[in-house]
């Protein structure tokens, strides 16, 4: 294994970890936050961090194996679920992504018919489409044998051996990414421009209303005018990079590996099997991206962290307590022997 392999490999060891503990401490908060499973988006957050964990359980580990060994990591059957789930979840996740998408755009443009319009029903039946819609494909492969080790991924996915069939495979990959990657993509950036819009029409309202204070204050000391035209810039900033971080990682991840696969399929121009794997690690790296960008960083998920971590800590504080009174009294128990 030469050195580029070895840093694939890392690579994806890291994402592996930096998944497993990310979409693990989504889950934790949202078994003990009962606020949180009350709103229609934890729904998607939950079907995405599953769907998080799946990957990284199953998917991850195989590529890195494929990595190493340079070859199929496990047998057929194996590869095959492998391969179905890999299709299953990429779909799952960009639509995901885009269920999240749209049910912010309802509480920003619409916030108040936003109860009204997404409900929990509304949301689990949101979370069933994007399960139907996310098989479709998956299955389709699996009934014309469509699925099987790719040796320039390393990884177990969409792939086809026989030449006579390259036009067809071509067909369906071009549409298995154009409904899941190129559909989710102009549904986010619908959705998000649409957010950024009102956010922004607010922040004028909200400067116009702070400059006609600032002027109506004429004895305001410089360096609070300075502070309230320094948060009017932050609040301005603050959607726009919000939003370009919810598209930008959703592109970075990727669209790589997509151009990939279509250049692959249309293109005679040989494909380097170290950025055939970087392409699939990138796409990877999303299950671990995904909890910081959509959940961990909120407050209310942070509220939620920081209890979880109170009620331990103040757990084994008690319990060294207790233990440190039962030695004590086992101290005043033993009586010196006289001589």
């Amino acid at each position: 294994m030469n050195s580029w392999d070895a840093g694939l490999a890392g690579l994806l060891v890291g994402t592996i970890g930096v998944s497993l503990l990310s979409n693990g401490l989504v889950l934790l908060c949202l078994l003990h936050s009962a606020d949180i499973r009350r709103q229609a988006p934890a729904l998607f957050t939950l079907n995405l961090t599953c769907g998080n964990l799946l990957c990284t359980v199953v998917n991850m580990p195989l590529t890195l194996a494929g990595v190493v060994a340079q070859r199929q990591p496990a047998g057929d059957r194996l590869c095959r679920l492998a391969a179905f789930l890999d299709t299953f979840l990429a779909a799952n996740s960009m639509l995901s992504m885009a269920a999240l998408s749209i049910d912010r755009w309802v509480a920003v443009v619409f916030p108040l018919s936003y109860r009204a319009k997404m409900r929990l029903r509304d949301a689990a039946f949101m979370v069933a489409y994007t399960w139907l819609h996310a098989l479709i494909f998956p299955a389709t492969a699996l009934a014309l044998s469509w699925l099987g080790f790719h040796q320039l991924y390393a990884s177990c996915t969409l792939c086809s051996r026989r030449p006579e069939e390259r036009l067809r495979f071509a067909v369906f990959t071009s549409a298995f990414h154009a409904l899941s990657f190129l559909l989710s993509f102009i549904v986010l950036c619908f959705t998000y421009l649409k957010v950024l819009k009102v956010a922004r029409f607010h922040c004028k309202r909200i400067d116009v209303i702070t400059m006609q204070t600032l002027v109506l204050l004429v004895d305001i000391h410089p360096s609070v005018r300075e502070r309230c035209l320094e948060e009017q810039k932050r609040r301005r900033q603050r959607a726009t990079k919000k939003i370009s971080t919810f598209i930008g990682t959703f592109l970075v991840c990727f669209a790589p590996y997509v151009i990939t696969r279509l250049v692959e399929l249309f293109s005679t121009a040989p494909i380097g099997s170290h950025w055939g794997v970087l392409s699939k690690c990138l796409a990877y790296s999303k299950a671990a991206s995904d909890p910081f960008v959509y959940s961990l960083l909120r407050h209310q998920y942070r509220r939620s962290c920081k209890e979880l971590l109170n009620r331990i800590f103040h757990r084994r504080s008690i319990h060294s307590r207790s233990v440190g009174l039962t030695g004590d009294s086992h101290s005043h128990n033993i009586l010196p022997v006289s001589e």
